[in-house]
């Protein structure tokens, strides 16, 4: 438990010092949301003090946090700009929908998990990040009510791209996912063109997986298969 008089302010300048523009984080719109966003009211009251650390933190449902520097590398690769729409997938806490709302028009982001859910909209609500839109639901699916999105961020492991978000990213958008299994993943950038996706490829990375039609089957995932 944190103390009462803890410096959050300088823990989070620390994190962006150290973790992200010591590392490659040279986005500077990214490095100011880092900056600002309170990472700590995310995670778990019990684990406030361990919020800034270089590392991912459960949160509950066999879920994470992901480590700040992913957090960070992965809306860096996103190159988004002011006025877009993006969806998330995989909530989790509301962390990364806080980060990419200081970025953007709108964040529309979708779990599976209810309690996830409900705790990520208080979360959002209490810390006045209203552009963030939180839905119920299967992610693999994606939101087609609300789309085309700009930009499509997936937090969560998956075989491949699943179909619908490709068809639900808009022309010039870019999706980031990470691609593989339990033992091999890696952050797969795609961009949108009229003729098709271009593809590139950034670092190995290790995310919880993918649960869905168009992702890992639960049964599956119980079992292990998703080593393979």
């Amino acid at each position: 438990m944190s103390s009462p008089d803890t410096d959050y302010t300088l823990l989070r300048e620390q994190m962006v010092k150290d973790q992200l523009i010591g590392r490659d984080i040279t986005d500077k719109r990214v490095l100011e949301a880092m900056r600002c966003v309170p990472r700590h009211l995310f995670v778990p009251r019990d684990m406030e003090h361990m919020a800034y650390w270089d590392g991912p933190l459960s949160i509950g449902e066999g879920q994470t946090i992901s480590q700040p520097y992913i957090v960070a590398l992965m809306t860096q690769l996103l190159a988004l700009k002011g006025n877009d729409r993006v969806l998330e997938v995989g909530c989790g806490s509301g962390y990364q929908a806080a980060v990419l709302s200081c970025l953007v028009d709108q964040v529309f982001t979708i779990e599976r998990f209810s309690s996830l859910v409900n705790q990520a909209r208080r979360r959002l609500n209490a810390a006045n990040y209203h552009n963030v839109t939180v839905h119920l639901g299967d992610g693999t699916l994606g939101i087609p009510k609300e789309a085309p999105f700009d930009a499509i961020l997936i937090t969560a492991a998956s075989p491949d791209i699943p179909i619908p978000l490709k068809e639900q990213l808009a022309v010039g958008g870019r999706l980031v996912a990470p691609i593989g299994s339990m033992g091999s993943q890696i952050l797969k950038v795609l961009k949108k063109e009229q003729t098709g996706f271009e593809t590139e490829y950034s670092i190995p990375v290790m995310f919880v997986p993918l649960i869905g039609k168009y992702g890992w089957d639960e049964k599956d995932w119980d079992r292990g298969r998703w080593f393979d």
